[in-house]
């Protein structure tokens, strides 16, 4: 267990006060998580300090390597005041999962999930309790050794920031529209696709300024090779409802293991349904949109948690799914996940956890 040390703030910001609008990663508390990692030492000094700028070299190995990894995950404000989090151990996995293949130093699991109690619980009077709101958490490591060199760092920051926020997308639950994206690549196997890594964004903004200039929320990718099976959007996983099943890229290593995406799974499964992770190819997508089988498409993820998809544009087509709006079950499992995560539907699965 971590012997965290709390350094409260002197100056408390001002919060966002009911009915603001919130958007996304904009706002952020009155304090963080810091902790160092040296070799021969392992990780020490863990603190709960005010929010504040860091100082660090230019020669800083994060700013030329990229040796970074991040994690995504929300606190919820039930209407009992208690606060929630939904499977912060699986974070705390998928944590690990990055950092070897970044060569970054693992993270006892319950002291990521520790670390992330403790500074929600300092700052859970940020948390927002209007409908659709919650606090965004976001976990991350950077390399700080001064030295240019290709090679592992020996020093690490670990650090845990929370932001208020609203709905990922402005538009809600409203259907979005998809890019799929027939140019750019982003991840092939063998690569690190599958890590929650700066990289992987970085390469995905040249397709995702396309998409948008063209009026698309999201790209959704193909895979790096054969340019012909589907693969993950952007920010998301996502999920086809083909002929009454669901279908979904299979994890292969250049996507990531989404903890929204398993819970899906699960909770399709566990309704009935016939889950296929699988390779689907686009020419299959576009068939299945042509004869009119592609019933459902909704993305999955931390930030927008279901996210129905109402458009679909490959090459110089562009289907609509669904008439445009949000389907049955998609809408089903966001009324489920969201009311697991705010503590008004029974948690049956263990997934929700109390700070």
């Amino acid at each position: 267990m971590l012997n965290i040390r709390v350094e409260k703030t002197q100056n408390p910001k001002k919060k966002p006060a009911k009915g603001d609008k919130l958007g996304f990663g904009h706002i952020f508390t009155d304090h963080m998580f810091m902790m160092n990692y040296d070799e021969g030492q392992g990780w020490h000094d863990a603190r709960i300090v005010p929010f504040q700028n860091i100082t660090l070299s230019p020669a800083a190995m994060v700013f030329h390597y990229g040796q970074t990894m991040f994690e995504g995950l929300k606190a919820y404000k039930g209407d009992n005041g208690e606060v929630y989090l939904f499977r912060p151990d699986m974070n705390a996995k998928r944590a690990n999962n990055s950092n070897k293949r970044l060569c970054i130093p693992s993270i006892p699991e319950e002291d990521f999930v520790q670390a992330v109690k403790a500074v929600v619980d300092i700052d859970r009077d940020w948390i927002p309790d209007e409908p659709g709101t919650s606090l965004y958490i976001r976990p991350f490591v950077i390399s700080t050794d001064d030295h240019l060199g290709v090679a592992p760092s020996k020093s690490y920051l670990f650090m845990v920031i929370l932001s208020p926020s609203g709905a990922y997308y402005e538009s809600g639950l409203a259907p979005v529209g998809i890019w799929i994206e027939d140019d750019y690549v982003r991840a092939v196997r063998g690569g690190i696709g599958f890590a929650k890594t700066g990289g992987n964004y970085a390469a995905s903004l040249a397709a995702q300024v396309k998409a948008h200039d063209d009026g698309y929320s999201q790209v959704l990718w193909l895979d790096g090779v054969e340019r012909k099976y589907i693969e993950e959007v952007g920010a998301m996983n996502i999920v086809f409802k083909i002929s009454g099943k669901i279908v979904t890229p299979m994890l292969n290593g250049s996507i990531l293991p989404g903890i929204t995406r398993d819970s899906v799974l699960t909770l399709c499964r566990d309704w009935g349904y016939e889950v296929e992770e699988r390779k689907i190819s686009v020419d299959e997508l576009i068939e299945a949109a042509h004869n009119g089988t592609l019933e459902e498409v909704f993305g999955t993820g931390t930030a927008a948690v279901v996210s129905p998809v109402g458009k679909l544009r490959y090459k110089n087509e562009v289907f609509e799914i669904g008439g445009g709006k949000i389907g049955e079950l998609t809408q089903k499992l966001y009324d489920e996940l969201t009311g697991i995560q705010w503590g008004k539907r029974p948690d049956t699965r263990g997934w929700r956890q109390t700070v």
